[in-house]
């Protein structure tokens, strides 16, 4: 959902691009729904853990660039 609204995505001391995380989240959002063979009803929880394990890969790629 595009809301016009652009900021960056905090996770703790590095940021993120806001559309590259939502195409992040996204798309491991699909592989863990795929995983389950699309059974209905897991969509946010597929959603919040992609978006919790992105968050948590990008905070470690980016400690490791400084």
């Amino acid at each position: 959902m595009q809301t016009g609204f652009h900021s960056t995505i905090s996770t703790n001391t590095a940021t993120i691009d806001p559309d590259e995380f939502r195409k992040m989240v996204s798309e491991l959002a699909y592989l863990k729904a795929e995983k389950r063979g699309f059974i209905a009803g897991h969509e946010l929880e597929d959603w919040l853990a992609a978006e919790c394990e992105v968050r948590n890969n990008c905070f470690y790629w980016l400690q490791e660039e400084d």
